[in-house]
């Protein structure tokens, strides 16, 4: 049976199906309205760094073929074809986006859907409706992204522009290639009406991907073959006039009127899209200097799009809006997205979970959303009157984003899928309240309020973690020692030991170094603590 998605949901591809030749299959239509639904094949930095890897109406398929766009059928307006374990280790995302062809927007669609069928079977479907959307012209639909094994997320996310936007968000650049198109069409429609579509054919699963002719058999095993016939008309009609060929010069200081309000500017400055304690708590890109532009400040377009910056002369023309622009809005269509190294942005659209920030940490927000007080119980006066630190949380609720700071310290989203991790509580700034949390205390002599005051998470969601500074993650080894000021997180697996390393003669005479209480951290392989170059 079909698992039902909601935005926002994700899982491993492994507990939907053992398969890894996948059928794609998207629904969408509204009254009078064409659309291109593509598939994007990103980097690590969720970039289209090989063009290949834009599976669309006038390239049907990669070059290895490991991801295939089939056409309609079995009541699908588009469908793919996706063998994950051919695609290529450079390739960390496939994103599924559908974009309105002409004029039009997505609060116009009726209800339709993303889903996932494995050997003729449908593992998973996430539905939506126009209901949930309102001036954009694109939606990203699902993704399939890889993060230690490759999982499914049902995103849902409306994107103002059009194709030429949505390519741009994603680093490609916008160029007229009419001569190309009526090759690749002529091609497309070879997966449609083969004779034998009528008979019984192999799922995915069976070895027929590497010759060309084979590719439209696994077709007819998931839905009736009737739907195959109309499939080049439709794509003929929908790309008469192929919106990527829309003449958009790659000037930097001037953006035209549709894109430059919502349009995401700077994948690539960013940090990797959900980083992990362990791995990369954040690993910041350091900032240019302001008015420079070689580094790739936070913010930035993606390289090979020129753009103006806010001092000196940009390429395409100075201007207000030119020198604004490398600060515009980050959206990647996830749910918690850092907009530079201090600022951080969560959708509370997207999961449907409120979300736990510290009192004062809103800087700005849109959309409608209520704030109000969280109290923070027995345990959380606890932490307030030992420590001063007043773990008093606010409660984010309602449809629209909120940017979240304080002091201009480094932001690290941590994901948590299962897992556990502790930190300090004067280093958490937020976290979704789906997250089982509470209160531990680690008691010492000598540690500044008696006691180490430290939330342990559980379970599905993410944490944003503040830091000063850069941190380090450093594996727990029998040796391995913090100060207790200076530590910001540990995995929850770690066993922590007071540590008082008391000298007589550096204690003896005033002006000692005062570094006498730390904490030992033990753990079986795989832990870790990570650490600030600041003492709280």
């Amino acid at each position: 049976m079909a698992r039902e998605f909601q935005r926002g949901h994700k899982a491993k591809i492994s507990d939907l199906t053992p398969g890894t030749d996948l059928y794609v299959g998207v629904q969408i239509s509204g009254p009078g309205l064409t659309f291109d639904i593509s598939c994007f094949g990103l980097d690590a930095n969720e970039q289209l760094s090989d063009d290949r890897y834009f599976i669309f109406f006038n390239q049907p398929k990669s070059p290895e073929e490991s991801i295939q766009l089939l056409g309609a059928q079995a009541g699908d307006t588009e469908s793919f074809r996706v063998t994950l374990d051919r695609i290529p280790a450079n390739i960390h995302k496939l994103s599924f986006t559908a974009t309105i062809d002409g004029a039009g927007q997505m609060s116009q669609v009726g209800p339709g859907y993303i889903r996932i069928v494995a050997g003729g079977e449908e593992v998973v479907r996430y539905a939506f409706t126009g209901s949930e959307f309102t001036t954009e012209r694109a939606v990203m639909l699902g993704d399939f992204y890889l993060k230690d094994v490759w999982r499914f997320a049902a995103v849902g996310q409306g994107f103002d522009g059009g194709l030429d936007a949505l390519l741009k968000n994603f680093g490609g650049e916008v160029a007229e290639e009419a001569p190309a198109a009526p090759q690749q069409q002529t091609a497309a429609p070879s997966f449609a009406p083969p004779p034998q579509a009528t008979a019984p054919a192999p799922s995915f699963g069976a070895p027929a991907a590497p010759q060309a002719p084979q590719v439209p058999q696994p077709a007819p095993s998931f839905g009736a073959p009737a739907a195959q016939a109309p499939a080049p008309t439709p794509q003929q009609q929908m790309h008469a006039a192929p919106t990527i060929a829309a003449p958009m010069p790659p000037m930097g200081g001037t953006v035209p009127p549709p894109a430059p309000a919502p349009a995401p500017y700077g994948q690539p400055g960013q940090p990797p899209q959900q980083p992990q304690f362990g791995q990369v708590p954040g690993q910041p890109v350091p900032a240019a200097p302001y008015g420079q532009q070689a580094p790739a400040p936070y913010g930035q377009q993606p390289p090979g799009m020129p753009q103006g910056v806010p001092q000196g002369v940009p390429q395409a023309g100075a201007g207000l809006q030119a020198a604004l622009q490398p600060y515009k809005e980050t959206a990647t269509g996830q749910r918690w997205t850092p907009q530079n190294q201090q600022l951080m942005r969560v959708d509370l659209t997207m999961g449907g979970t409120p979300v736990l920030a510290r009192q004062g940490s809103m800087v700005m927000y849109q959309g409608k959303v209520d704030f109000s007080y969280k109290g923070a119980g027995f345990a959380g006066r606890i932490v307030g009157n030992a420590t001063g630190q007043e773990m008093q949380l606010m409660r984010c609720t309602g449809r629209g984003q909120v940017f979240l700071a304080e002091d201009g310290s480094h932001l690290h989203a941590i994901e948590l899928q299962g897992d556990g991790i502790c930190v300090s509580a004067e280093s958490v700034l937020a976290f979704d309240e789906s997250l089982q949390h509470e209160v531990r205390r680690i008691e010492g002599h000598g540690i500044p309020g008696g006691a180490l005051f430290t939330m342990q998470f559980q379970g599905t969601g993410t944490v944003i973690v503040k830091t000063h500074g850069v941190p380090v993650v450093l594996p727990v080894t029998p040796t391995t020692f913090a100060d207790c000021n200076a530590i910001v997180a540990w995995s929850s697996a770690s066993q922590v030991i007071i540590s008082s390393q008391v000298r007589l003669r550096r204690n003896a005479y005033p002006g000692h170094s005062g570094e006498t209480v730390n904490l030992q951290f033990r753990g079986a392989p795989g832990n870790f603590i990570v650490v600030q170059p600041y003492e709280v």
